[in-house]
């Protein structure tokens, strides 16, 4: 079914890592901007983790090159710098602890309708752990939640639905956006890149989100 968004005026978008925001909200997010929905991104982690072993990609430009990537891509959805927050938390650590910092970033935009974050079942511990601490977060507006792993096209029959503008192309656009996870970093050999089949699945046209109740 599609989903009423009508009512949505203020959202905030919570990804774990660099590029899960357009992987698993680009179509919503789009959605919110054109009907003058005010949309806040929080990245959790750094993206460090992806290609630990480069050499000409060392911790911080990688993070600055997964940051840019980010902006650029959200730019291309309508949401500028200032609306998005990089927490920067250690990429692949964040079951460690990442409540206070995701719920102090929260805290800053109190008159919020939606949140949106990653599937509490999602088979990447850094996106439970997220999906974990949104769950403590005292809200009352409504909450959806995405899964990025393992990749799986939504089910048009079931759970609550956006549709890419533009369809596959339109959503495969943004994510080649971020390079760094497409394999333009070649010097790591044990270094993270979405493979084909992968990238088919992410960039389906139709997002799906489960509706999360208290």
């Amino acid at each position: 079914m599609t989903w009423d968004l009508r009512g949505v005026r203020r959202a905030v978008v919570v990804a774990p890592h660099p590029d899960d925001e357009v992987i698993g909200a680009a179509a919503l997010i789009r959605h919110l901007r054109r009907q003058g929905g005010d949309v806040r991104v929080i990245v959790v982690s750094d993206g460090a983790a992806s290609h630990p072993n480069s050499m000409a990609w060392p911790r911080q430009r990688l993070v600055a090159a997964r940051e840019r990537e980010s902006l650029h891509a959200l730019r291309r959805l309508g949401v500028v710098r200032g609306q998005v927050t990089f927490l920067r938390l250690p990429d692949g650590g964040l079951s460690a602890g990442c409540r206070s910092a995701l719920h102090r970033a929260l805290r800053r935009y109190p008159a919020i309708d939606l949140i949106v974050g990653p599937a509490i079942g999602d088979a990447h511990p850094d996106h439970r752990a997220v999906a974990d601490a949104l769950r403590d977060y005292a809200f009352a507006g409504r909450r959806l939640t995405y899964r990025v792993w393992p990749p799986e096209r939504p089910m048009a029959a079931r759970g609550a639905s956006v549709t890419m503008p533009g369809g596959a192309a339109a959503k495969r656009s943004l994510i080649r956006v971020h390079r760094t996870q497409l394999g333009a970093i070649t010097d790591d050999p044990h270094g993270f890149a979405i493979a084909r089949h992968e990238l088919a699945v992410f960039a389906h046209p139709v997002e799906r989100f489960a509706t999360v109740t208290r």
